[in-house]
């Protein structure tokens, strides 16, 4: 009699400890999507140009990126919690914003894992601003607020801004089309032109939404508008 009671206990404590595990499983799955996207925010936020000097730029320009391609996988939590861990090493070479779509991005060098889950990743390794042909990738989440997700939005002639924190180089989008992955010659430099290119994925991975720019002018950053200041969320950090 005693022993099938202690059976039957140790049963109700495997069962409770089984029912337990699916309910932290079932949660997990429930939010871990809010849970990544509410990470990404915060690590968008925190290395925006917003909270980083002209001098930290110009250093981290001079470091080096990771750029393949094929290494570049979607985000799980996984990737997110490590970027988190990493992210205070980001090298922040500038950010992008798109006032038409309400894009306010870090720009990374390179396309690691880590950078494309805190913001834009350079393509190339040595492209600078308002020359050939800027390349940035980023991803397209469930989120359509997050990253490069937005872009989906913009329209021909919405303006694009990059800065350095020591100008504003303004293009205007003059180009989109969703290609095959392998149209990698849309980065490439064009005689004649100054662009800017901004790669993402559709929502199945299959194709790439390629967005591109003509480049208007170049803005000293003292000299930016209103419009351009609020766009990168930098109305306080630059007096004229």
């Amino acid at each position: 009699m005693v022993k099938n009671k202690q059976q039957k206990s140790t049963k109700n404590k495997v069962i409770n400890i089984l029912a337990g595990l699916l309910l932290i499983i079932g949660l997990l799955l429930i939010f871990s999507n809010p849970i990544k996207y509410w990470i990404i925010g915060q690590m968008s936020n925190k290395n925006a140009v917003s909270n980083v000097s002209a001098a930290s730029i110009e250093k981290n320009n001079q470091t080096k990126g990771e750029f393949d391609f094929d290494k570049v996988v979607d985000l799980d939590l996984e990737t997110i919690a490590k970027a988190r861990l990493y992210q205070d090493k980001m090298a922040v070479v500038g950010g992008i914003a798109i006032p038409g779509v309400k894009i306010n991005l870090p720009i990374i060098k390179g396309v690691s894992n880590y950078n494309l889950a805190v913001g834009a990743g350079t393509m190339k390794e040595n492209q600078v601003m308002g020359e050939g042909n800027y390349a940035l990738a980023g991803h397209n989440m469930i989120d359509k607020d997050l990253l490069f997700s937005p872009l989906y939005k913009l329209k021909m002639d919405d303006e694009i801004y990059l800065t350095d924190l020591t100008d504003v180089y303004v293009y205007k989008t003059s180009f989109i089309e969703t290609v095959n992955p392998d149209r990698v010659d849309l980065i490439d430099d064009v005689e004649g032109k100054t662009l800017l290119t901004l790669v993402t994925c559709n929502p199945d991975g299959s194709k790439r939404l390629v967005v591109q720019g003509e480049f208007v002018k170049k803005v000293p950053i003292k000299k930016a508008t209103k419009e351009m200041k609020k766009a990168f969320d930098i109305e306080k950090n630059v007096t004229k």
